[in-house]
Formats: structure tokens, C-alpha cells, sequence
């Protein structure tokens, strides 16, 4: 699959791959200088690129598990999502989870594009669904392992 992408900026990195088996393309901050995320706080971070998903795709946001660790960074919505018809620069909303100020400079890698596909579906409103063995058991119902 081809996936159409522009670099908004000359400093833009285009997304790298850590490894041939990699799922995710790593994002890179395309920022002039650092920029501090203070305890607790988010902050949106530009990767200078625009994507163009095929249609029956979307662009999952993920953490990077390293800046995860090492940082405690993340995307501040878990995971970010791009949709098929959205144009505009990709940002990553990065929350700092840590009691420390956390610095990010130009071209660290702030998380990872994974492009998955979804189902097209519609929904159809019904009065009783059908019964299965779990029921209505939530949280902690299958057991404890």
C-alpha cells in the first residue's frame, strides 16, 4: 500500500520505521527549539506532515513504548485517531504522566502511525439482544488470571 504524505515544513522528518517487522512508523517532533512539558501537563506537539489515509483506513496514534519508560510520555488520548478524510498536520497531544519537567527536542520521536483498516457498519436498534453465556458480567467476570 501507498500512502500519499506532504512535508508542511522543510524540517519535517517522514516517518521511519524502527525495524523491517515494525508495525508502527515512528512520528518525529518537527519543532524549532525544546519544548518543556511540565508535570502533568499536555501539550501538542506538530510533526509538520499531512497524510492522506486511504479510504477504509485509519491512522492510529501510539505511544512509543521507549519515551513511554524512559519519559513518561504519551499520546494524552491513549490513542490518537486520523481519519481517511482529514488533511490538516498531524499533531500528537503528549502528556507528560511524571512529578518532573520533561523536555522534547527537534526531531525526537514522539510516538508511532500504525495504518489500520475498520469496518464500514451500521447499527440496527432492537429491543432484547441476543442472550450468551457471559451475560452482563463486566469488569473482572472471567476470572482472575
Amino acid at each position: 500500500m501507498v500512502v500519499k504524505i506532504t512535508k508542511l515544513s522543510e524540517t519535517a522528518s517522514l516517518p521511519k520505521r524502527g525495524s523491517d517487522q515494525a508495525a508502527g512508523y515512528d512520528l518525529f517532533a518537527d519543532i524549532g527549539e525544546a519544548e518543556e512539558i511540565a508535570p502533568h501537563e499536555t501539550k501538542l506537539i506538530p510533526t509538520g506532515l499531512a497524510v492522506a489515509i486511504p479510504e477504509g483506513y485509519f491512522g492510529g496514534i501510539y505511544a512509543r513504548s521507549g519515551l513511554a519508560l524512559k519519559q513518561g510520555l504519551r499520546p494524552a488520548n491513549c490513542v490518537g485517531v486520523i481519519d481517511a478524510d482529514y488533511r490538516g498536520q498531524v499533531m500528537v497531544s503528549l502528556h507528560n504522566d511524571t512529578d518532573s519537567v520533561r523536555s522534547i527536542e527537534p526531531g525526537t520521536r514522539i510516538a508511532q502511525l500504525v495504518i489500520q483498516p475498520f469496518l464500514d457498519i451500521s447499527f440496527d436498534e432492537v429491543d432484547i439482544l441476543p442472550e450468551t453465556e457471559r451475560g452482563e458480567g463486566g469488569f473482572g467476570s472471567t476470572g482472575t488470571n
